[in-house]
C-alpha cells in the first residue's frame, strides 16, 4: 500500500519559517516526481514546488525564492522549507507523488497519481 506521510505544519509569524516534510513508502516501480500542493477554503488546489527524483525543481511563482524542495533520497523523504512567510489565507498544504510506469523503458505521468492526508499552514501577522 503506497503512503506518503506529511508533518511540520503549524501556525507561525509573518516572515518565519516553517519546514514540511513527507515520508514515502509502499511504491513498487521507483518514484519519478514528488512535490506539495496547496488549497485554502473555497479556492483550487494549486502547485507549490515539484522536485523529480533527479533533482530537477518547479515552484509557483508566488513561492520562488522563499521556498526550497529538497529530498533524502536515503530516507526515501521530501522536504519543503518555507522561508519569509507571508500572510495568506491558511491552507492545507498536500504531498503529492508520480511513479515510474515501468523499471524499463517507462514514463513519469503528467498528473500525481498519489496524496498525503495535507497538512495545515497558518500564517499570522
Amino acid at each position: 500500500q503506497v503512503q506518503l506521510e506529511e508533518s511540520g505544519g503549524g501556525s507561525v509569524q509573518a516572515g518565519g519559517s516553517l519546514e514540511l516534510s513527507c515520508a514515502a513508502s509502499g511504491f513498487f516501480n521507483p518514484w519519478c516526481k514528488m512535490g506539495y500542493y496547496r488549497q485554502a477554503p473555497g479556492q483550487e488546489r494549486e502547485l507549490v514546488a515539484i522536485i523529480s527524483s533527479s533533482d530537477f525543481t518547479t515552484y509557483d511563482g508566488s513561492v520562488k525564492g522563499r521556498f526550497t524542495i529538497w529530498q533524502d533520497s536515503g530516507k526515501n523523504t521530501v522536504y519543503l522549507q518555507m522561508n519569509n512567510l507571508k500572510i495568506e489565507v491558511p491552507a492545507v498544504y498536500y504531498c503529492a507523488a508520480a511513479t515510474w510506469t515501468r523499471l524499463l523503458g517507462g514514463e513519469c505521468p503528467t498528473d500525481m497519481k498519489y496524496w498525503g492526508q495535507g497538512t495545515q499552514v497558518t500564517v499570522t501577522s
